[in-house]
């Protein structure tokens, strides 16, 4: 067993110690890929609305060898979409750029092609939040129904008893928290509009994952 410059074990700092590589590794690079204009938007909505950095994204998606080496195989059952492309670059990793590079090579598959795949894989992803964001709507309609009965019975408080009375006052109490809530839920639905909107397949419609 190792032992450290003051004899103790090494294996008790498994992990502390950092290489020239490894460091290297996490450099930031940047690489050019030609993909369906629909499969671009699809990374940049996924990462805004779960408020990452694309590049962070990116990374997941590419970085691990054993996976993207099963991607490599789904993309070789993959018909490329004939449809516009555009060239992007992305920042990524060097460890992912060499990752992509290396399983690209070995499974002789041509990186624009695993990449589209890869990023294909947050599909599932944005079609489960697409379907929350039509269930927040519908759960927003509500509580607005609620708001509405509940400005109702203000009214009704304020006429019978007065604005001064004690009840009116705790009914008016709960009608504005409800009325601020509403408030932030449309907010909410506002950003994902955007998201909500987004045709994730695309024009082949390909299930891929």
């Amino acid at each position: 067993m190792g032992k450290t410059k003051d004899g103790k074990n090494s294996s008790e700092y498994a992990g502390l110690f950092i290489s020239a590589e490894g460091l290297k590794g996490k450099q930031s690079v940047r690489a050019t890929f030609r993909l369906p204009i629909h499969v671009i938007e699809l990374l940049g909505i996924v990462a805004a609305h779960l408020n990452l950095k694309q590049k962070s994204l990116f990374d997941q998606l590419i970085e691990d060898v054993s996976v993207l080496d099963k991607v490599a195989k789904k993309a070789h059952e993959y018909s490329p979409e004939n449809g516009e492309r555009r060239q992007k670059t992305f920042v990524l990793s060097r460890r992912s750029l060499e990752v992509l590079d290396l399983v690209a090579r070995q499974q002789n598959i041509p990186r624009d092609v695993l990449v589209e795949v890869s990023i294909q894989r947050l599909l599932p992803v944005i079609d489960a939040e697409q379907q929350k964001q039509k269930n927040r709507a519908i759960l927003c309609k509500d509580l607005e129904s609620c708001l509405a009965q509940g400005e109702n019975l203000l009214r009704k408080a304020q006429s019978l008893l007065g604005e001064e009375d004690q009840v009116t006052e705790i009914m008016a109490e709960i009608v504005g928290i409800c009325a601020k809530k509403v408030s932030e839920l449309e907010s909410i639905i506002a950003r994902g509009q955007s998201m909500e909107r987004f045709d994730a397949h695309g024009k082949s419609g390909q299930e891929i994952f």
